[in-house]
């Protein structure tokens, strides 16, 4: 069983639209505010002049609506697959009463900022991206 990977995340005031709903487009912010920070904590150390990780594709599944009374949201991340240069994580979105609200699946690429072109994920983010593989499924 892998690790998941888990952060709060605020509903912010200005994330509703007219019908009181937090947009779907957020949903999409959440999960890279997750990344984010899942990336940071865990081989963010890796990066050096010239190193990235970009997202190579997207999708989302909305399953449940969210309001600012929702939040704070919880979202969890796991590492589906690693290739050479790429990964594919999962972040699940929940209320603050547990309820999914929405689950994401991206892929991601390790980028070289200097050839602008993909590389091989190094030794120190392939290890920090091994403990949340989902070894289960």
């Amino acid at each position: 069983m892998s690790d998941t990977y888990k952060c709060q995340v605020e509903v912010r005031w200005g994330d509703s639209d007219m019908l009181g709903h937090v947009n779907n487009t957020k949903f999409i912010e959440y999960a890279q505010e997750a990344r984010v920070r899942f990336i940071a904590e865990n081989f963010g150390h890796a990066f050096t002049a010239g190193k990235a990780v970009v997202v190579r594709h997207l999708e989302a599944d909305f399953e449940r609506p969210l309001f600012t009374e929702s939040g704070p949201l919880t979202v969890e991340l796991e590492v589906l697959t690693i290739g050479t240069s790429s990964f594919t994580i999962r972040h699940l979105v929940f209320d603050n009463a547990g309820n999914r609200a929405g689950a994401l699946t991206a892929v991601l690429v390790a980028f070289s900022t200097t050839s602008n072109s993909s590389r091989p994920l190094e030794p120190a983010e392939r290890e920090g991206l091994e403990a949340y593989l989902v070894t289960d499924e």
